[in-house]
């Protein structure tokens, strides 16, 4: 989206559009980032699934609950230690 309109003459200033191109632009940039923050979540959980550590909570060392695996199989502590 960013490249596509880099070569316009938009002027988010003073475009009617502007406010909206800008935060389109902000919006896409958060999904980006939530997203590279996501992978690097399961990258590091497939991490611990290679050392035998995936499922133990890394502040306690108690067993994550298989509820909460389903659910955020990325997790790593248990609820209890959030």
């Amino acid at each position: 989206m960013v490249e596509a309109s880099r070569d316009t003459n938009a002027d988010d200033e003073h475009d009617p559009e502007g406010a909206t191109i800008a935060f389109e632009r902000s919006q896409l940039d958060t999904l980006v980032q939530q997203a590279v923050r996501r992978l690097a979540e399961i990258e590091a959980a497939l991490d611990r699934l290679a050392a035998g550590t995936y499922g133990v909570c890394e502040r306690c060392g108690r067993p994550i609950p298989a509820e909460r695996l389903e659910v955020r199989p990325e997790a790593r502590r248990c609820v209890a230690c959030g």
